[in-house]
């Protein structure tokens, strides 16, 4: 069976809920052959979450290929996004509590210098609603519970910021990013260096390395073979 598949995810679907959904398409395959399927055969994943609110490429792997899912991870990745100017977000994104914060609005010339500032080697801290592991937790469930706890600054790589277009309070950028990246911190970082706030309220997964978003089926059309 191919051991590599590009799919489309749509806003509104965990990276979990495709994995689970072309699980259960690939024991229908088999079952359908007379074959009582293996956990083996059985083993789906993906290398590289996407949040819920995105959409865009994602790599699911299948069989023995989930064994190279760590080396997948440490590959670059391409997005398009959509910062919204003007507000925060609890979660930065869409889905959190959003929360005004300034109703200045900063010239064309101010986010070309942000987006410059944002690009080459920087320090960013990942969101609290994110996967990352705090003594043992994930950090997003800590966050669900009240608890505020701060997350170390990682070193990440911003390979190039492009400004799309800009009509405030939206702001739409390509780019490309090395691994460890959250989209999400950097729409934060970028609202508050202007000191207007900002969450990232639509986010698309163009490319992962060599892989690119026109190469993707939606999930209703990604066939598995056993």
């Amino acid at each position: 069976m191919n051991d590599i598949l590009l799919v489309d995810k749509p806003a509104g679907w965990t990276s979990f809920d495709v994995v689970a959904k072309l699980r259960g398409r690939l024991r229908a395959v088999y079952q359908k052959a007379g074959i009582q399927p293996t956990k083996r055969q059985l083993k789906v994943g993906h290398a590289g979450t996407l949040d819920p609110f995105a959409t865009g490429l994602l790599v699911i792997l299948l069989g023995d290929a989930t064994k190279r899912s760590d080396e997948f991870l440490k590959l670059d990745k391409v997005y398009e996004a959509t910062f919204t100017l003007g507000a925060s977000s609890s979660t930065g994104d869409p889905e959190g509590e959003i929360t005004p914060v300034s109703a200045e609005i900063p010239s064309e010339d101010a986010v070309r210098v942000a987006l410059t500032h944002f690009t080459g080697q920087i320090q960013q801290r990942p969101p609290m609603h994110s996967a990352i592991k705090i003594n043992g937790h994930r950090a997003y469930k800590l966050a669900r519970k009240g608890h505020t706890v701060e997350i170390p600054l990682r070193t990440i790589t911003i390979h190039s910021l492009e400004l799309i277009s800009y009509s405030y309070p939206e702001l739409k950028v390509r780019t490309h990013v090395s691994s460890g990246t959250y989209i999400r911190s950097l729409a934060q970082d970028i609202g508050e260096y202007l000191k207007v706030g900002a969450y990232c309220s639509q986010l698309r997964r163009t490319r992962i390395a060599d892989w690119d978003i026109a190469d993707a089926t939606t999930i209703q059309n990604t066939s598995v073979k056993a």
